[in-house]
């Protein structure tokens, strides 16, 4: 059996049931996995009309999805992706 990673996505940081999550899809490694995840950070942050980082990010978090990534087993360590985070530094190199 092949191990696979899912790429799940909430509506950006408010708590949803999870009826309303939904998966974008399975990918055979933690790289492309986090490709996908980084395509759904950066299309938000392109439909925008803020001036500063700061308002870009506050943007996201408002109005942005949620991508997170799910491991072939619960143990795996360093395999994190924080959509924050990444659309954070995101900001910050788009309207430094």
């Amino acid at each position: 059996m092949t191990e696979s990673w899912k790429v799940y996505v909430d509506d950006n940081f408010h708590y949803m049931d999870e009826s309303e999550r939904y998966k974008l899809g399975e990918f055979s490694s933690y790289a492309e996995a986090v490709l996908a995840c980084k395509a759904i950070v950066d299309a938000c942050l392109g439909n925008t009309n803020s001036k500063t980082a700061d308002e870009l990010y506050q943007s996201y978090v408002s109005f942005g999805d949620d991508p997170w990534v799910k491991g072939p087993s619960p143990d795996l360590d360093g395999q994190r992706f924080s959509a924050w985070e990444y659309a954070r530094a995101r900001c910050n190199e788009l309207l430094p």
